[in-house]
């Protein structure tokens, strides 16, 4: 069968889920919705800007004159530190209190810039500063899970445009985490090496889903993806989280995320808008051999600028499906690496 052309499912090994791959949807007339696209030219510093060096924030604090990263507990956090311990077990109803830290990390001074153009060496001030707050948040004795983020554009609900992202710490781990944790716990108890690791050798030995590649990174677009133009970053050797990567890994990190950013901004010639994270091992006392960290992108996007790809209906109901094929996919993206 041509799977390229007729409905399938394809199964995600990470989180034991599957999705409907509807390749023939792809040609049907668009009528609904479609995106503003703003094309507006932002200045490196903006006056009424919450994140711009030197200026002072909704909570009335003042930003320091930054000019690479800066980062800051988040002025309206959705996790609290001081959180008195409750629960509610009432028969069917069940409720726990949660502890944590939200952080703003903002990416540059530069208020025009996003990731997408900012240099590798720029990005791995980035990359640096999320090693180091890894390993602050999770050396905090009720920290057990550190989640790196970035929402990018306002159809993600970004409320501000300066380049940023957000990292939150808390004392459980998301569902999300557990449903990785678990797929590939089990795999590395059953097989002694990590699920991810063995995945890459595949696609590497296969090279129909990979977009880019340097000494240490692979960009992929997973078999399983949901969103039209999803991408991983993963590293070729077995590394639980970025708190293992050394100088050269840090640089070639940074140049993967820089690599796939920019090739986003040229799909439809447009800022690209995505949702993006990093999953890696938790920060908990247990042993966690069997993570392989990995970061992923969600671009809603579909077929143009301003036309995007809803999670309704059927996916809300059913399960995740999308239209392109993860082949098609990264035959556009790697012509524009």
């Amino acid at each position: 069968m041509n799977f390229q052309e007729y409905s399938h499912k394809r199964y995600n090994i990470l989180t034991g889920e599957w999705v409907l791959v509807s390749p023939h949807r792809s040609k049907r007339p668009w009528q609904g919705q479609e995106e503003e696209v703003v094309k507006e030219k932002r200045f490196k510093h903006d006056p009424n800007c919450y994140l711009c060096a030197g200026n002072t924030r909704a909570n009335g604090e003042v930003n320091p004159n930054y000019d690479q990263v800066f980062i800051f507990n988040n002025d309206f956090a959705a996790l609290q530190e001081n959180v008195e311990d409750g629960c509610i077990n009432n028969g069917l109803l069940r409720a726990e209190t949660e502890k944590g830290i939200c952080k703003v990390i903002c990416f540059s001074p530069d208020h025009s810039k996003s990731l997408a153009e900012m240099t590798a060496n720029e990005i791995l001030y980035v990359v640096e500063a999320w090693k180091k707050e890894y390993q602050e948040l999770g050396a905090k004795e009720f920290v057990n899970y550190v989640q790196i983020f970035e929402n990018k554009g306002a159809v993600m609900g970004c409320s501000n445009p300066h380049p940023h992202g957000q990292i939150w710490s808390q004392s459980t781990l998301p569902n999300e985490v557990i449903k990785k944790d678990t797929s590939q716990k089990e795999y590395f108890q059953s097989n002694g090496r990590s699920l991810l690791l063995d995945y890459l050798d595949q696609e590497t030995s296969l090279g129909e889903r990979i977009v880019y590649e340097n000494d240490e990174f692979l960009v992929f677009v997973p078999f399983w993806a949901i969103w039209p133009y999803e991408t991983m970053i993963a590293p070729k050797n077995h590394l639980q989280s970025i708190d293992l990567l050394n100088s050269k890994q840090e640089f070639l990190f940074a140049d993967a995320i820089s690599k796939i950013t920019s090739a986003y901004d040229r799909v439809f010639d447009c800022s690209f808008p995505y949702s993006a994270g990093i999953h890696q091992a938790p920060t908990s006392k247990e042993d966690n051999l069997h993570w392989h960290f990995h970061m992923s992108f969600y671009p809603p996007l579909l077929r143009s600028s301003s036309v995007k790809k809803f999670m309704v209906g059927y996916e809300m109901f059913g399960s995740p499906q999308r239209d392109i094929t993860p082949e098609l996919a990264v035959e556009r993206l790697k012509r524009l690496i």
